[in-house]
């Protein structure tokens, strides 16, 4: 294994396997730290986390044991992926996480970028956009977990850590990698070690990751690894043979546990369309009142993708937060969610749909998935995935974060994960 890879979600797993995977690399993504070795073959591995939310503490605990998991099947460079809208707290876990993990690998000159140009997100003069407009003016200062509310990258990451933040701004960028390897050597003597760069389009990535090429440690959305393949190919490391792809038969069901505009717009359509919706309410979830095995009987019956979604206003999440408590209340949907997706699985389904990072961390978890073969790209940064059992029974999957994918995304998912 060349590149080891740590995710804080199981979407954005997906998402940077799908670009490694484009670009020419053998990729598995593992749910969760292996306990044994991996395949000998495998030229990129990503430990899929669930730690973007959670305490700091366990974050950095998860991470560094992926880390050494990934040291041992021998990898030379590591990357820490994140979400490119920078999904975390004035607390962390994006600070506290790059810190320990630079600490571990006493790691200078770490780069830290977000940004995704081909889903609308770009960082510029240290600020995140998404499309047009600063991230704390997308939707995302409503987030319920993580509210965004700072587009400044370099200020809101000074709040959480303790190494000194430093910044390559898009002047440096477009000068290519020799420009920006210059600048990030004249940052890191200025005393920084996180250092925030400026990228707009996929071009500035690539040149970025060819300036990356040897260091220790890398820290970013999933663009920031277009380049990086190509710093091993050119010296003869990558076999060239990528990922192949299968579809599944069986019935498909579509599972929904994000509020976020996207994510929202696809549950409209797939309403319009006239398909069958299964609406699942917080207050239900929370007391107890919804069985996981009606639900998934109701959804087995229907002949065409049924829909089972918690997508609600965003005000309206913040109305059970409130009452309930945060933490409550994504425990019980999550866990409804894991639950419901068993049932399905026992009952043969053949594809699955998940839409939002924390519910696919917990449909994942809840599968004891252990490893996902990726396939081809559904929409920027999600990918088609296959899991397959000890038995060797077969599960296709798409795990969407919720910002990704276009209006009718349910459907493109379907189609493509069929056989």
């Amino acid at each position: 294994m060349l590149l080891g890879c740590i995710g804080d979600d199981f979407t954005g797993s997906s998402d940077l396997a799908n670009t490694l995977s484009k670009q020419g690399m053998r990729v598995t993504q593992f749910s969760g730290v292996p306990q044994g070795a991996a395949d000998p073959s495998v030229e990129a591995g990503i430990v899929a986390l669930k730690s973007r939310s959670i305490p700091a503490d366990e974050a950095i605990a998860q991470s560094l044991k992926a880390l050494e998991w990934l040291k041992a099947q021998g990898c030379t460079q590591f990357l820490f992926k994140y979400c490119s809208t920078f999904d975390s707290t004035p607390e962390g876990n994006i600070g506290p996480v790059a810190t320990a993990l630079a600490e571990a690998l006493n790691a200078e000159k770490v780069v830290v970028c977000p940004a995704f140009p081909g889903a609308g997100r770009t960082l510029y003069q240290g600020h995140l956009f998404v499309h047009d407009q600063l991230l704390n003016e997308s939707g995302m200062e409503h987030h319920p977990l993580n509210p965004m509310t700072d587009a400044d990258i370099r200020r809101w990451l000074a709040r959480q850590t303790q190494l000194s933040v430093g910044h390559v701004g898009y002047e440096h960028v477009r000068q290519g990698a020799t420009g920006i390897a210059a600048a990030l050597d004249q940052a890191n003597a200025s005393g920084a070690r996180l250092i925030v760069v400026d990228a707009v389009t996929d071009t500035d990535l690539i040149e970025i990751g060819t300036a990356l090429d040897g260091l220790p440690l890398i820290t970013g959305g999933s663009g920031i690894a277009l380049g990086l393949p190509e710093n091993f190919r050119r010296r003869g490391l990558l076999a060239g043979t990528g990922n192949k792809w299968t579809g599944v038969a069986g019935q498909s069901v579509v599972l929904s546990g994000s509020c976020s505009t996207a994510t929202r717009g696809q549950v409209a359509r797939h309403s319009q369309a006239g398909l069958p919706m299964f609406e699942i309410k917080a207050d239900a979830a929370i007391a107890g009142q919804l069985e996981p095995k009606h639900i998934a009987q109701w959804a087995l019956k229907q002949t065409k993708r049924p829909l089972i979604y918690s997508s609600a206003d965003p005000q309206v999440v913040r109305q059970v937060q409130e009452t309930y408590g945060r933490e409550r209340a994504a425990d019980a949907i999550e866990g409804l969610f894991g639950a419901i997706a068993r049932e399905l699985v026992a009952g043969g389904i053949g594809r699955l749909i998940v839409a939002g990072g924390e519910t696919s961390g917990a449909v994942v978890e809840s599968l004891t998935i252990e490893a996902l073969e990726i396939g081809p790209e559904i929409a920027p940064g999600v990918p088609a995935l296959l899991a397959t059992s000890r038995d060797g029974d077969k599960l296709a999957l798409a795990l969407k974060s919720g910002n990704f994918g276009g209006p009718d995304f349910f459907a493109d998912a379907d189609s493509l994960l069929s056989p």
